[in-house]
């Protein structure tokens, strides 16, 4: 069998079909079916249920497809080798960002980094938690920047900083006339949130549980974007917490509707998270010298309490 082989295997395990899995490896179709069949044959069992629409993996298939992507990932890992020892820093590299991230830290970073590391092509899509994990574990990123801990044993983190939740409460707003807020006076009736899937809602519920007081079927107005919340928030609809990066390009008027909290202050703990298996390690130690770089003089918070990104 050969490393071809089982990466056209693994195209078809997650295409579920043979024509899109070709046109993912850049062969014809019938060139990815015959290696697949060659290899079933060479094996003398079924890896895929061909039967099935869409097409399925047999129960042996599932198998193979697991050991199969550690032995194309561990293939990959001979070239970074490679790299590593010339001390080349470049090829392609894929990024993943989460959405309450994106906005904020990636116009911060990323001109400096091309600048720097002009070999690299950076492909960066933005993606939930949920979606850089599966892609992460499937080889399809080689690293993400999302809110952490993730407590998942196949992903490693290295933090990168450590962002406050800013409160923002409109002028009519019970707690307007607080110049500092305490966790204890957040009330989640009168509270805005991001949709659900985001993980920056799961730390401000998180945040708000933690006063055992609250109940969150309570929460009727949700929003896809924290723009949004803040324009709900100046109608009058609700106060909103946000991160504190967010809070940099607000208007001199709506900066006026921050409040920032005690110490320590609520915060998220933002990392660089890649699989455990390490591969383009001289790219991730590059990305993450850069993102340490620049932020230190954007956030100069430290007694600060990290909320929990998952659900719970």
């Amino acid at each position: 069998m050969t490393i071809t082989q089982l990466s056209y295997v693994l195209a078809v395990a997650e295409e579920q079909n043979f024509t899109k899995a070709a046109k993912k490896c850049y062969v014809t179709q019938p060139t990815l079916s015959m290696q697949i069949q060659k290899l079933e044959d060479e094996l003398d069992i079924l890896i895929f249920d061909r039967g099935k629409k869409p097409i399925e993996l047999t129960e042996v298939g599932k198998k193979i497809v697991h050991q199969a992507r550690n032995i194309v990932n561990e293939s990959f890992r001979i070239q970074d080798i490679v790299d590593q020892q010339k001390g080349f820093i470049g090829g392609e590299f894929r990024l993943g960002i989460i959405p309450t991230i994106m906005p904020t830290l990636l116009p911060m970073f990323l001109k400096t980094f091309l600048k720097k590391h002009s070999k690299v092509k950076l492909i960066i899509e933005e993606l939930t938690t949920e979606e850089i994990i599966l892609r992460l574990n499937e080889g399809h990123l080689d690293a993400a920047i999302a809110a952490t801990p993730l407590e998942n044993d196949t992903i490693k983190e290295r933090p990168l900083f450590y962002e406050p939740f800013t409160a923002y409460i409109p002028d009519n707003h019970r707690l307007s006339i607080k110049k500092k807020i305490e966790t204890t006076d957040l009330d989640i009736d009168d509270m805005l949130l991001l949709e659900d899937g985001h993980c920056f809602r799961d730390g401000v519920i998180n945040l708000c549980k933690a006063l055992k007081t609250q109940n969150i079927s309570s929460f009727q107005l949700e929003s896809g974007s924290i723009e949004t919340l803040i324009k709900l928030s100046n109608e009058g609809l609700g106060m909103t917490l946000l991160p504190y990066l967010h809070t940099l390009d607000l208007s001199a008027e709506d900066k006026q509707n921050l409040h920032h909290f005690t110490e320590p202050s609520p915060a998220r703990e933002v990392s660089l998270i890649f699989h455990k298996s390490e591969l383009k390690m001289q790219i991730i130690e590059a990305l993450h010298d850069v993102i340490s770089g620049i932020i230190r003089g954007a956030i100069a918070f430290q007694n600060v309490k990290i909320i929990s990104p998952l659900p719970k």
